[in-house]
């Protein structure tokens, strides 16, 4: 058994791999947003369907944080 004060200090790579799912999350999310609310998007696709890929990113996104806190939580 790890005691407390061996359990807050984190490997490099922990901290690391914390910070990537972080900004994965991030990424996902702001995807979403704009191919949502961008009236320009380069890529054709009707209003409906930009839409609905705007919100399954966003979905996942949420499921990326999830998981990110799951893992932080079980480290705990």
């Amino acid at each position: 058994m790890l005691n407390s004060k061996e359990r807050l200090h984190k490997s490099p790579g922990q901290v690391f791999m914390q910070f990537l799912g972080l900004l994965m999350f991030a990424f996902y999310f702001i995807l979403g947003l704009v191919i949502i609310f961008w009236s320009d998007f380069p890529l054709e696709f009707s209003r409906f369907y930009r839409i609905l890929f705007g919100v399954a990113l966003i979905v996942y996104s949420f499921f990326r944080f999830v998981r990110i806190m799951q893992v932080r939580n079980e480290e705990r």
